[in-house]
């Protein structure tokens, strides 16, 4: 009962470190602000409330329809977990430089946002809040055949992350001024390293269920 237990806390501690280290609301503060330069507040929320529900939507829907996914392309838990983890690992060794990945932000959607009228869904929501690495890691994480023990813990991950999204995107203006860029840019790397070493974490165990690697 008692492994039973760390082995839940130990999965949850991993599905919601990597799934908010991926949505990383606060590295698009900059972003955001600068789609919403010309708005009030009560809009800057609302935009902010649109992107995390449908970061919520998104990754929710994919968590639920992965293990269709896996059955009906015929993928294997070990192929999407080696292929998922080497998707983190880029997207990690460039958080590790303070940047954000161009698989969550492309310049041109960036800008194409700011002059919407409303971006709060695209490209706020998606794909830079819910993007590939995110999408691809709630999947890994829910498997072909989810469990109960498996699939709360990560519904429940998605659910804070994207409540802390909406709290960290509608104060962006005060949480910019407490922390500043440089506080971000440090936030970032400590995210980016983190998240490297649940990259390869990925790929190890991906290597370890093909029996490439001996089980410990």
């Amino acid at each position: 009962m008692h492994e039973s237990f760390n082995s839940v806390f130990q999965f949850s501690l991993v599905a919601f470190s990597s799934i908010f280290f991926l949505v990383d609301p606060f590295a698009a503060i900059p972003t955001f602000l600068a789609m919403t330069a010309d708005s009030e507040q009560p809009r800057r929320r609302r935009m902010a409330k649109r992107a995390s529900w449908t970061c919520f939507v998104v990754l929710n829907a994919f968590a639920l329809a992965g293990s269709l996914i896996f059955k009906f392309f015929g993928i294997t838990l070990p192929a999407f977990e080696i292929a998922g983890g080497l998707i983190l690992l880029l997207i990690g060794i460039e958080m590790l430089q303070a940047r954000r990945s161009s698989t969550q932000e492309v310049p041109r959607e960036a800008a194409e946002g700011a002059e919407k009228a409303d971006a709060g869904i695209v490209p706020l929501g998606i794909p830079m809040l819910a993007g590939p690495g995110a999408i691809s890691t709630v999947m890994v994480l829910m498997g072909p055949s989810p469990t109960v023990e498996h699939a709360l813990p990560v519904f429940i991950a998605i659910t804070v992350t994207s409540l802390l999204s909406f709290i960290v995107l509608a104060g962006a203006d005060r949480v910019r001024k407490h922390l500043g860029q440089t506080g971000i840019g440090i936030m970032m790397r400590m995210m980016g390293l983190l998240l490297t070493a649940i990259a390869v974490q990925f790929v190890l165990n991906g290597l370890n269920h093909l029996g490439v690697l001996p089980k410990h």
